[in-house]
């Protein structure tokens, strides 16, 4: 069985201001094993790493992302003189270091034209397609995701319970499952996921004694916000 996947929460998040270049440099020297971050569009077109649609609660700006061009948008401080990354940044930051990535696109609220097929040219540009899994809320969009590339890998997220989720992620043609953490703790769920060959990554977990369960449970991958913390369970 492989080993549970230490994947960073918006980078180093717990510690660090969320989704910049410093909490993703941080994760990677605590030991993670992948970073987990979120995509938005300029108005310009230029894809840019934040969780919200706006910018008001990570910057000392606000409107939202849509709204903005790129250079207008690195105006803005998202915390110790961090700007918000484009998705070359991160890219080009990742591609020699073997890691998974996992780029959830932010298209559920807000609908941004082209997002998955210009984030799959992206990747192939900076060779990361083996590394990467693209996941949303957003499911249709992952379907969309399949259409334009089959090979590129996908995840389901979702906070409410699905009746035989393994059997949702197969129609949708989803690799894997990206369940709020609370909704798999329960060895009959994974064990029936995991037998359907499907993935399960979950979130957010920052609290020592959950990350033990998962772990004990055979979880693919541990979405959170202390990767420093799901580092020494690992020893």
């Amino acid at each position: 069985m492989n080993r549970t996947l230490n994947i960073a929460h918006r980078g180093f998040s717990g510690k660090y201001p969320e989704n910049t270049m410093m909490a993703f440099r941080k994760a990677v020297e605590v030991g993670a094993d992948g970073i987990e971050t979120d995509l938005h569009m300029t108005s310009d077109g230029i894809i840019v790493i934040c969780h919200d649609e706006t910018i008001d609660r990570t910057t000392n700006g606000s409107g939202f992302i849509k709204d903005y061009t790129y250079d207008e948008i690195r105006k803005f401080d998202a915390g110790k003189g961090e700007k918000i990354p484009n998705l070359d940044e991160l890219l080009n930051f990742m591609k020699n270091k073997n890691l998974l990535l996992n780029l959830e696109l932010k298209n559920d609220v807000v609908n941004y034209n082209n997002l998955e097929k210009d984030t799959i040219n992206k990747i192939y540009e900076y060779g990361l397609e083996k590394n990467v899994i693209i996941s949303s809320f957003n499911h249709q969009s992952m379907k969309r995701v399949k259409q334009y590339d089959s090979s590129i890998r996908t995840g389901l997220l979702y906070g409410s319970p699905i009746c035989k989720p393994e059997e949702y992620a197969k129609q949708m043609g989803a690799d894997a499952l990206h369940p709020l953490f609370s909704l798999v703790m329960n060895q009959d769920v994974v064990h029936d996921i995991k037998k359907s060959g499907i993935l399960i990554n979950v979130y957010t977990v920052n609290k020592e004694d959950e990350m033990k369960k998962l772990i004990e449970l055979g979880i693919d991958g541990i979405i959170t916000n202390y990767p420093n913390i799901l580092k020494k369970l690992f020893g």
